[in-house]
């Protein structure tokens, strides 16, 4: 019987991403949408605060095991920024083209243009868990002006990784999946899962 897990987001690259992963490993991994679970605020300043936040509201609602991502870009030369905003990080509705244009253009003139994208995740067995399992993963790269490539998401088309002179969005599922801070994340989530099932 596989383990069911709902997924706390409705973000369908994380979905895909997640159940890609997950799946063959016997977990039976359901977005929260499908319980008709609406996404919560993520008022916190800190990815692993709004996180947690994100897995209690699923589980609580759902009575089942979660599993949430909170992940986003850091810039250096902007402080850190998009960071926890990244995916409002030019309001509201969100849009992945603005807000690659709004980061393009916050980095006009600038030549330091080193980045990284960070997650973290948790998985809570009930809401009111004491204890959950956290693991987290960084990808080291730097911001282009053009986009390239037409696979991924976000920022993955502006996310440049010199030592293979692709984007993101120019890596095929499997390699992005071995490289990325989600399935670094994710790798390390699923040992630790390993050791409680």
């Amino acid at each position: 019987m596989p383990h069911a897990i709902v997924i706390a987001s409705n973000n369908a690259g994380k979905l895909r991403e997640i159940t890609r992963l997950l799946s063959p490993l016997g977990f039976s991994v359901t977005p929260q949408s499908q319980y008709n679970v609406t996404e919560t605020e993520e008022p916190h300043p800190t990815f692993i605060e709004n996180c947690i936040a994100k897995a209690r509201h699923a589980a609580s609602l759902t009575g089942l095991p979660a599993i949430a991502d909170d992940s986003g870009i850091c810039v250096s030369a902007l402080g850190g920024a998009p960071g926890v905003h990244s995916a409002r990080y030019a309001g509201e509705p969100r849009s992945d083209q603005r807000n690659n244009a709004k980061l393009i253009s916050a980095l006009s003139g600038i030549a330091q243009r080193e980045a990284y994208y960070y997650c973290v995740m948790v998985y809570l067995r009930h809401a009111d868990d004491p204890q959950p399992l956290i693991a987290e993963g960084s990808w080291h790269g730097e911001i282009i002006d053009d986009a390239r490539g037409t696979d991924g998401f976000g920022y993955d088309p502006h996310f440049f990784i010199r030592e293979l002179d692709k984007t993101a969005a120019e890596l095929t599922a499997a390699e992005k999946d071995a490289l990325s801070h989600r399935g670094q994340a994710l790798a390390h989530l699923v040992e630790q899962l390993g050791r409680i099932r």
